[in-house]
């Protein structure tokens, strides 16, 4: 048997998803596959709560895109019928005032105009008093920084896309694909698809779709953990504790966010051992819980109580820690959506939007520029050697 649509997408987390919706909303045919049943804890849209922030300190290029995700965030919540999925609590980043994160989340605020303050370490403690900063932390504070809610997303832009006549098949493997002159077939046991177009939004299995991509690209899986407040609970409400960006002297940083009633969250996100566990793997070793009780004891007390839960989240990074968005070199027909380096969530909404307007119209509101594959050289090339074996 032999389907054809205008669109398939492979992987149908926080980007194939928002894909699948804002192609299925245009009209589109849309055919959506996945390995697994969205949402689930096997990649990197999940976690109960991820952040969003506008003052963006890795790169002032990002804010622009934030801004128009926020607004589509907003559209999402009526569409889905009025439901929360973001949750205002304001964002603190701290660190060294020379650090990477503290200037860089300055610069982003500062070219982009957007309200923020500097507070010392004294005024954070008062303001806050679930942190404790050393001495010689600062803190900017930007109002508009929140939480999303990852599942409920990933799940509200899977429904609007069947609503609006997308073919989704979950725990679904394709056995491969060809490329041809008028677009790609794919092959799903006994059955054919064609689409004229194919988006490849697969996060850490990329590697499997797209081999020479793949070698561009580690997969990181991060532990994130859950606590109970030892004290002091209503220090850890998202009324009172912002969510947080921290930078260590050795360069990790790590992440807090309030307590949504599953206990305060933290969880490192980038330096530090790159260690994670997917369900049915071995578990957290002392080691590593010990690094995470002693960010705590450091710089958020009142939060080191009970550990309630722990996951894995599979950062999928590129060499320069920014997003893959581009046609693969060798056929104008496939669009690579992402990896996203741990840090791409809360632009799912605007990818998707973005990726409708590629596949519809050619173009987009966005210089993607900063996200070609050509930035890799030599080794952004040698992705160009491979696709019609696939």
């Amino acid at each position: 048997m032999s389907r054809s649509y205008n669109v398939a997408i492979l992987g149908l987390g926080a980007m194939g998803g928002a894909a699948a919706y804002h192609l299925a909303k245009r009209g589109q045919r849309v055919i959506g596959i996945d390995l697994h049943s969205p949402p689930h804890a096997v990649g990197s849209s999940h976690g109960k709560s991820r952040m969003i922030r506008e003052a963006y300190h890795e790169h002032p290029l990002y804010v622009p895109l934030v801004q128009r995700a926020y607004a589509l965030w907003g559209e999402l919540e009526r569409a889905a019928g009025d439901r929360t999925f973001f949750i205002r609590t304001g964002g603190l980043m701290v660190g060294a005032a020379d650090g990477a994160l503290v200037r860089g989340t300055r610069l982003s605020a500062e070219e982009h105009q957007l309200p923020h303050e500097l507070l010392t370490a004294r005024d954070l403690h008062r303001r806050y008093p679930a942190f404790s900063p050393l001495d010689d932390m600062v803190g900017v504070l930007e109002h508009r920084a929140g939480i999303l809610l990852p599942e409920a997303i990933v799940q509200a832009h899977l429904e609007l896309a069947a609503h609006h006549g997308a073919d989704l098949h979950l725990e679904t493997r394709i056995q491969g694909w060809d490329s041809g002159p008028n677009g790609v077939t794919l092959r799903l046991g006994e059955e054919t698809v064609h689409a004229r177009q194919l988006v490849v939004a697969a996060g850490a299995q990329v590697g499997d779709l797209l081999p020479d991509i793949g070698k561009l690209l580690r997969v990181e899986p991060r532990t994130i953990h859950w606590f109970d407040p030892a004290r002091f609970p209503e220090y850890h409400t998202p009324q009172r504790m912002p969510v947080s960006i921290w930078e260590l002297e050795n360069g990790t940083l790590f992440y807090t966010k309030p307590d949504l009633g599953d206990g305060v969250k933290i969880g490192i996100h980038h330096g530090g051992d790159a260690i994670g566990r997917l369900p049915g793997e071995n578990p957290v070793s002392e080691a590593e819980d010990a690094e995470i009780y002693d960010l705590l004891r450091r710089f958020v007390p009142f939060a080191k109580g009970h550990p309630r839960e722990r996951a894995t989240c599979r950062y999928t990074m590129t060499p320069d820690a920014h997003f893959i968005v581009d046609w693969h070199p060798r056929s104008e027909h496939v669009l690579v959506l992402s990896p996203c380096s741990g840090h791409g969530f809360k632009f799912a909404s605007v990818i998707g939007e973005i990726t409708a307007d590629l596949l519809t119209s050619g173009t987009c509101a966005f210089d993607l520029t900063p996200f070609a594959l050509r930035r890799f050289g030599e080794r952004g090339s040698a992705v160009s050697q491979d696709i019609a074996s696939q």
